[in-house]
């Protein structure tokens, strides 16, 4: 028989709190992405704003000739890369470009995103295994994008992927977190990290992912789309900090019906 876990009770270690992401430990939740801005000068000052220790690169997108200025060389040194897929439609495109992204040096780790529709960008999960098995076969540490689909996050984590990373909401759509409930089930029975990974559009939204349980949040536009991204990312920074804290403290649960904020019992005159 199982057993019944309230949402409003996390059960919560009570050891260190690190965030400890493909074997590496990071102090910053917060993960961030590099396209979208007005200048590579602005995304570097949105950076050091956020104070996150990994940032996401297209690796399509990337001018991989360091003759020339490049996105790269604004993205400080001590920051880890994680490279991504964006812009693939079939599992076979997608693990091609994991190993060019591998073979001219950015990293094993890769955020795997295989699409499945252009005016979505909703993933598509079938091809989705698919990429994740061989890419784990081949020693990549897979971070792959999904839907938020328990079912889908489960199959993800059997093949061997070291995080889940189910959408908030499509792809730079800023709706926030459309299904709470299905990522509170994800963060549940998942034994590896999850990543609210897109749709966030403001600081509530990363508060709210948080305090569902989520390990960490990703986020692009949320920032790069702002009016002033950096202060916007100073704002998510904050958030994914305020949000980590509330679930660790345990919310109070949900009442249909007021409760005194004073204790009544021992009054003058009761």
């Amino acid at each position: 028989m199982a057993t019944e876990v309230s949402l409003d009770h996390p059960t919560v270690p009570a050891a260190s709190d690190a965030f400890v992401l493909g074997g590496r430990t990071f102090d910053s939740r917060l993960i961030i992405g590099t396209g979208k801005y007005a200048s590579f000068e602005q995304m570097k000052e949105a950076h050091r704003a956020s104070g996150a220790q990994i940032v996401t690169v297209a690796v399509r997108r990337i001018n991989l000739d360091r003759t020339r200025e490049s996105m790269l060389d604004y993205i400080p040194p001590e920051m880890t890369l994680l490279p991504n897929t964006a812009g693939c439609y079939n599992a076979d495109d997608a693990v091609r470009t994991a190993r060019l992204a591998r073979e001219v040096g950015l990293s094993h780790w890769i955020k795997l995103e295989v699409l499945g529709d252009e005016s979505t960008l909703w993933p598509d999960n079938a091809a989705l295994l698919e990429a994740t098995r061989a890419l784990v076969r081949e020693g990549f540490v897979v971070f792959p994008y999904t839907s938020d689909d328990p079912v889908v996050c489960r199959r993800l984590e059997e093949e061997g992927a070291a995080a889940v990373m189910p959408l908030g909401a499509p792809i730079g759509s800023g709706l926030g977190i459309q299904n709470p409930n299905n990522i509170s089930i994800i963060i549940e029975h998942a034994k590896v990290p999850v990543i609210v990974d897109a749709g966030v559009g403001t600081a509530s939204d990363a508060c709210i992912a948080m305090e569902l349980g989520a390990a960490g949040v990703l986020m692009n536009t949320g920032i790069a789309g702002a009016s002033d991204p950096a202060r916007m990312a100073r704002a998510m920074r904050r958030a994914v900090a305020a949000g980590r804290d509330a679930f660790l403290a345990g919310r109070i649960p949900r009442r249909r019906y007021a409760t005194a904020s004073s204790p009544v019992e021992g009054r003058p005159g009761s």
